[in-house]
């Protein structure tokens, strides 16, 4: 029988094709109506022609889920929007790759000047890692602090605290998991830093020690939410994530982070990011090899 025959199963006298049709293209309407819908429950803004994007994050969903096509799965999420698979699609669109210690300036930041900054502080400083992904930043700075208190003992009067803080409850239950493979940790981390702060499993992975895993809480939340239940923040770092939001979108997630800061509290952002022309809530401070942002008292 010849190989394409094979694949058709007879069934009760008349021919059944298999219950995973190869996934269609998406039409221009229908990425319309899924940017709308994914910019009304993420804030993220696709763009007009990124419908490759959509195609690549969600074609393994679809099949994964018995969807005929890509389209027949937003259909139904859009309609009747089941929870569980409207997360799963969230995700998908959401999960962006990041890697440790990500353009070096924020972690000098960090170690130079702002810890020193709030050495005569009786609390915990508290740091809010915004859209926090698979947990390489948050856990980066967890190695920073560590790494402070080794070379400056005594200097800090508690333990800082860090709220790690994504909208995807699956990268959420991978940085509590803590636990990286081999490809995870070669991007960005010397070995040093991996021998210092990992243990290897015996199934090749690393697992991040148990004395930075206490400086970090994982939580979920978007960005577009109010943040009045996360408490007050030190510094933020809301870092290559405001690039995916419309202007007006950026200004209210702005005015979160503004909200969430304490009085001259710090916001650190991406390398190629700017608040020119979106925000007057905050002063914009040069440093040696970049800049930061100051909440305006």
């Amino acid at each position: 029988m010849p190989d394409s025959a094979r694949r058709m199963i007879e069934y009760s006298g008349g021919m059944q094709t298999p219950s995973i049709k190869p996934v269609a293209e998406i039409s221009h309407s229908m990425y319309l109506d899924f940017c709308r819908f994914l910019e009304q429950h993420s804030g993220i803004v696709l763009g007009e022609s990124k419908q490759y994007l959509v195609r690549s994050r969600l074609a393994s969903l679809a099949q994964q889920e018995s969807f005929g096509s890509i389209e027949d799965m937003l259909s139904q999420v859009m309609r009747n929007g089941r929870s569980a698979l409207r997360s799963q699609v969230i995700d998908a669109m959401t999960t962006n790759e990041t890697f440790w210690f990500r353009d070096t300036f924020p972690y000098q930041l960090l170690s130079d000047t702002l810890l020193p900054e709030f050495r005569q502080l009786t609390r915990p400083v508290k740091i809010w890692s915004a859209a926090c992904s698979s947990g390489q930043e948050p856990f980066s700075m967890a190695m920073i602090i560590d790494e402070f208190k080794r070379a400056n003992p005594g200097l800090l009067k508690q333990d800082p605290n860090i709220l790690a803080s994504d909208i995807s409850e699956s990268m959420l239950s991978q940085c509590r998991e803590a636990s990286y493979d081999g490809l995870a940790v070669s991007r960005g981390l010397c070995s040093e830093r991996l021998q210092r702060h990992f243990k290897q499993g015996t199934d090749g992975r690393y697992l991040v020690n148990a004395n930075l895993r206490k400086y970090v809480e994982f939580r979920r939340h978007n960005l577009t939410d109010s943040s009045l239940l996360l408490g007050k923040f030190d510094i933020v770092f809301c870092r290559n994530v405001l690039i995916y939001f419309s202007a007006e979108t950026k200004r209210l997630i702005l005015r979160q982070i503004a909200a969430a800061l304490q009085p001259g509290g710090i916001l650190v952002l991406g390398s190629s990011e700017s608040l020119a022309g979106i925000s007057d809530e905050f002063k914009m401070i040069r440093a040696s090899s970049g800049f930061y942002y100051q909440k305006q008292s």
